[in-house]
């Protein structure tokens, strides 16, 4: 298979597998007892074609995840808002990565973190009411939790794959 043909049939793997994701987590009742927190399971795919496939591979299939679930498990504002949080959380990861200062759990945390801040935004903006900033150190915690979760189980799967994948 030509190298072409086999980047987009990865690409194509990994956007497949970033739905898979988002599908789960749809189905995951829990909140974790603060609304509009979650996991971010597809997360680790984007953090895991970061550091595999590159920038604009990584940044490709995040936007069409985001789409894709949106308009399958969610509607219009779940796109806004995960359009939002998602480039700003890949913009400072990517930022951070390229430093090479920083370690993937410390790239993973400040995305989680960057994710929230840019959802709370694109919320404040669309209820046009700054005091939705109020709730951002909840979201905070919940993004350094979850940024960490993510992190390591993106470092676990990062250390198990084959060298060409």
């Amino acid at each position: 298979m030509n190298r072409h043909k086999r980047k987009t049939a990865y690409m194509g793997l990994y956007l497949a597998l970033a739905l898979i994701c988002s599908y789960i987590e749809s189905l995951i009742p829990v909140s974790f007892g603060i609304p509009g927190v979650k996991l971010g399971l597809a997360n680790i795919v984007v953090i895991l074609m970061l550091y595999r496939a590159g920038i604009k591979e990584a940044l490709a299939v995040s936007v069409m995840r985001i789409l894709l679930a949106g308009f399958l498990f969610g509607n219009l504002f779940s796109i806004l808002y995960g359009l939002t949080g998602g480039l700003l959380s890949f913009v400072c990861m990517v930022f951070l990565k390229r430093t090479k200062r920083f370690h993937i759990l410390a790239v993973s945390m400040v995305g989680g973190v960057a994710h929230n801040l840019g959802q709370v935004a694109a919320a404040a903006a669309v209820v046009e009411n700054l005091n939705l900033f109020f709730y951002f150190p909840v979201l905070l915690l919940a993004g350094l939790a979850a940024g960490a979760v993510i992190g390591i189980i993106a470092q676990e799967v990062l250390s198990r794959l084959p060298a060409d994948g």
